[in-house]
């Protein structure tokens, strides 16, 4: 069977947020969009399944949690999907305890075992965070220490952080951690932002809403590099996947770390941990964190003689493995340079443009990334197709 790939006006490679926002956004304007994916589901990463015993939604590739300040995108959102009420909230277990999370009033009055009124826990994270001035921070542990001091930094910082990038903390540039947030409330919400909830049918049920239009066509199972010779020379294209696959990795390839996840049905029990995420921050614990995910949706009616625990394990990524977040090392960073203008003179010559979390080689949130397309598509599709543009068009942030 001959498959043709010719005849669209758009061709979009991956089926993540940000593909499938610049999919729907120009099969609005009235072209014929055909999407690329090489997975066996659309979705991207923010794919989540009914788990076949149980029923309770699982999200494949580790827990996301929707939550914004964008009033443009919270709207545009709001078109594909109710949300609920949701806030999200994570606890830490240190030793044989556990602690409201991030760093608050509760976490220091538990940790120090005294009440502190907001002024005196600032006073006494200040005085412990005095042992090093953070200007002179030479590595994770001497920033965090100067941030939040040495008793917190060892309880709930170190261990944590080992685990997370498989180095020492001393070994660790002191830029990994800018700030540690410290609140001087009880506020326990782990997110700041005005708008927050999960998709109330869930992300695939989301997504496929967005890919719902007769001017989309998804293709999955399907490799882009290896139909990429099929395509019309020229045709516009937004590229999501990998930015150093793209070229060959001609500049090398760039580093990310990658997730393990352990998945198990626990009978006898329909509630294992109290709540949706709780982190394990002692360094002889071998995962950084358990999801269950019966509690994202308290509202549906799950079992309640069973439940779905996922331990997650972080590491270096190796080749084959799903990227989750870019290391950025110095290395990294030079190299992206040189990709970066690579990509530049690609645009120019044959259409394509980049975006998403694979094809820019940053971390971005699902509402970054949705972010980000809109703005990709009003400042260069759209006058594309109905100014006649070129792609390339006048550089502008589409973060």
């Amino acid at each position: 069977m001959v498959v043709s790939y010719a005849g669209y006006d758009l061709i979009v490679v991956g089926s993540g947020f940000f593909g499938l926002t610049i999919a729907e956004r120009t099969a609005e304007l009235g072209k014929r969009v055909l999407v690329l994916e090489r997975r066996s589901h659309i979705g991207g990463n923010a794919y989540s399944e009914a788990e076949p015993e149980t029923g309770i939604e699982i999200h494949r590739y580790g827990a996301h949690l929707f939550h914004t300040s964008n009033k443009r995108v919270w709207d545009y959102v709001s078109r594909f999907t109710e949300f609920t009420g949701y806030q999200h909230r994570v606890f830490a277990r240190v030793a044989d305890q556990v602690y409201a999370f991030p760093m608050n009033l509760a976490l220091i009055n538990q940790f120090f075992g005294k009440s502190h009124t907001p002024d005196e826990a600032r006073a006494l994270i200040a005085e412990q965070a005095g042992e090093i001035n953070t200007k002179d921070a030479k590595n994770l542990e001497e920033k965090a220490i100067s941030l939040v001091g040495r008793p917190l930094y060892e309880a709930f910082v170190k261990g944590y952080s080992a685990k997370q990038w498989q180095t020492d903390p001393t070994e660790l540039d002191a830029a990994i951690i800018t700030r540690l947030p410290v609140r001087y409330t009880f506020d326990n919400r782990y997110f700041n932002d005005t708008y927050e909830g999960l998709p109330v049918d869930g992300y695939t049920a989301w997504l496929e809403k967005m890919a719902d239009h007769p001017n989309i066509e998804v293709r999955l199972d399907v490799d882009y590099f290896d139909v990429r010779e099929d395509i019309p020379a020229g045709t516009p294209t937004v590229y999501t996947g990998p930015l150093d696959r793209y070229f060959g990795n001609s500049e090398g390839e760039l580093s990310w770390r990658t997730l393990d996840f352990e998945q198990e049905v626990l009978h006898g029990t329909g509630d294992f941990q109290g709540t949706s995420v709780m982190n394990y921050n002692d360094a002889d614990v071998p995962y950084t964190r358990i999801h269950e995910f019966r509690h994202f949706h308290p509202e549906r009616d799950y079992p309640k003689d069973k439940t779905v625990i996922v331990r997650e394990y972080s590491r270096f990524a190796e080749p084959g493995d799903e990227p989750y977040y870019p290391v950025g090392t110095p290395e990294d960073r030079a190299k992206l340079t040189r990709y970066r203008e690579l990509a530049r003179k690609e645009t120019a010559n044959a259409n394509v443009l980049f975006g998403g979390r694979l094809g820019t080689y940053k971390y971005l949130d699902m509402h970054m990334a949705i972010g980000s397309a809109l703005t990709m598509f009003e400042n260069r599709i759209t006058p594309y197709f109905t100014e006649g543009r070129a792609l390339a068009g006048t550089e502008s942030s589409e973060d």
